[in-house]
């Protein structure tokens, strides 16, 4: 992701210039944030959970997204790695390219993402009603921060990091384990 893109414009004015763009764009409360593309370790990741969670979730109501669908997170637009929503799905209009109402949101972490991710994406994320849960995936340790949202709107932290160990996502019903997302992924080239 490049931070040195900075233009400013109206939610629409985004909307209208990222649906018809051909890299993706991120939108925070009027400040645009234009990132590159993915390592392997990153992308390998994202299809292992993607995998997995789709894979599980077979014939129930929730569904997952991959990182091209859009969220609408407080006063910004941002595109998690992966999204899980359960019941039926809420857009914003007649496109449907921009998701009102997710359930999970995973971001695979980067060294040049790390930041960005866990300060700004992460206040965005914590104004979702609909959110119960996100996770942050290392792509250089066998790692995963679960953040899962309290009955009193507290946020409860747990920390996972032994290859054997399952993240348990009660939100849409689906345990992972950490040996399936990080399946196939070299963390010495991350």
């Amino acid at each position: 992701m490049s931070r040195h893109l900075k233009t400013y414009m109206s939610p629409e004015d985004y909307l209208a210039r990222e649906r018809a763009a051909e890299f993706k764009s991120e939108y925070f409360d009027g400040e645009i944030v234009a990132f590159a593309g993915a390592s392997r370790a990153h992308n390998r990741i994202v299809v292992n959970i993607t995998r997995e969670l789709s894979s599980d979730l077979k014939g129930t109501s929730c569904e997952i997204f991959s990182a091209d669908m859009r969220v609408k997170a407080g006063r910004g637009y941002v595109y998690p790695d992966v999204i899980g929503v359960c019941g039926e799905s809420v857009f914003a209009d007649e496109v449907f390219d921009v998701l009102l109402n997710p359930t999970l949101l995973v971001e695979v972490l980067s060294e040049s993402t790390e930041f960005y991710d866990r300060n700004i994406k992460a206040n965005y994320y914590r104004t979702v009603e609909s959110l119960s849960e996100y996770l942050f995936v290392s792509q250089s340790e066998y790692h995963v921060e679960q953040y899962t949202r309290q009955l009193d709107g507290r946020w409860l932290i747990t920390d996972i990091r032994l290859l054997d160990d399952v993240v348990d996502l009660s939100s849409i019903g689906c345990k992972l384990s950490l040996r399936e997302i990080y399946d196939r992924v070299d963390l010495s080239t991350a």
